[in-house]
């Protein structure tokens, strides 16, 4: 019960201390007059990732590798399998053409990229961590040259240049919060890890990547109860190819990381391959460039098949 009390307040933590960074990163970002578009790819998209970012690193850094792995593999499967999912139940979404010239190419390629990495050796090297970067920081730059449309500004009403003071505040809030938040979940995953006899891996992927997928959830819940549909497909896939090369490239530059659970290489790497990879005939059929609550229920069954295989 005491573990599961940590990693609650954990995610409260840190879903609170993202937001506040975020509003401290995108206030800063106006005050240096930084063109919004720039701001929309670099500093929301790094700001959403924070708490994928602290929990990898200091689980990494705590000796709980399979919890930063788990928590990763984990995530990208729940923004397309859950998320993703329970978004186009509620409603249909339309995707643009970037979907299929951009976006989803580049995730597969970091999906394939990081499992090349991992699979052979069972570690993330800090070279590898370097290209992972590498890649993301071209990403970055081919999509502020070619694709400033495939961006969409999520968050209007923040575009109030705050006080300096502010910045300041939400800056040390949101910090102070995503530490404490970290060391609280990865308290309670390891305890709960060992109380119910499983391994760091399977609440890692299970548990914590569910909880660091919450603002995207919310965000994209949020969205569709407004009738809004600027969350699109792009942002989810973004986020997948900000955790594999941003959190992981990063963790792994400050320390590499080792596989402990072999299940993580023969079993989780797959199953973020496939569903990675089953968006794209969704998107086509039945009917072209749309998902609709159909595809929904085959991403929401792919997610529960893979929770009872892994739990099980």
């Amino acid at each position: 019960m005491e573990n599961l009390l940590f990693i609650v307040l954990g995610l409260v933590l840190l879903i609170a201390g993202g937001n506040w960074l975020l509003k401290s990163a995108v206030g800063l970002s106006l005050r240096l007059a930084i063109p919004k578009i720039v701001i929309g790819m670099t500093v929301v998209s790094f700001a959403t990732s924070a708490p994928e970012l602290i929990v990898s690193v200091k689980a990494a850094l705590d000796g709980f590798p399979d919890l930063a792995l788990g928590n990763v593999v984990g995530s990208n499967i729940a923004n397309l399998g859950l998320v993703l999912a329970i978004t186009v139940i509620m409603g249909s979404i339309d995707v643009r053409k970037s979907f299929y010239t951009t976006d989803w190419p580049v995730m597969m390629v970091a999906s394939l990229l990081f499992c090349g990495f991992i699979y052979f050796d069972g570690v993330l090297q800090q070279y590898e961590g370097i290209i992972l970067v590498t890649l993301l920081f071209v990403f970055l730059i081919y999509l502020l040259r070619f694709q400033k449309t495939a961006v969409v500004d999520e968050m209007p009403e923040d575009d109030v240049i705050l006080p300096l003071y502010k910045i300041v505040l939400y800056l040390g809030i949101g910090g102070t919060a995503l530490w404490g938040g970290s060391e609280l979940l990865i308290k309670g995953a390891v305890g709960m890890a060992s109380t119910l006899g499983v391994s760091d891996r399977v609440i890692g992927i299970t548990v914590v990547s569910v909880g660091t997928s919450i603002p995207e959830l919310a965000a994209s819940v949020i969205a569709v109860l407004k009738k809004e549909k600027a969350i699109s497909l792009g942002n989810l896939i973004g986020s997948n190819i900000f955790n594999l090369l941003a959190v992981l490239g990063i963790t792994s530059i400050i320390t590499p990381i080792t596989v402990m659970d072999q299940g993580l290489l023969s079993n989780d790497i797959f199953w973020m391959l496939g569903i990675s990879f089953l968006i794209l005939p969704l998107v086509f059929f039945p009917k072209g460039l749309r998902l609709g609550w159909r595809d929904g229920l085959v991403l929401l069954a792919f997610y529960v098949l893979f929770v009872y295989m892994t739990i099980k």
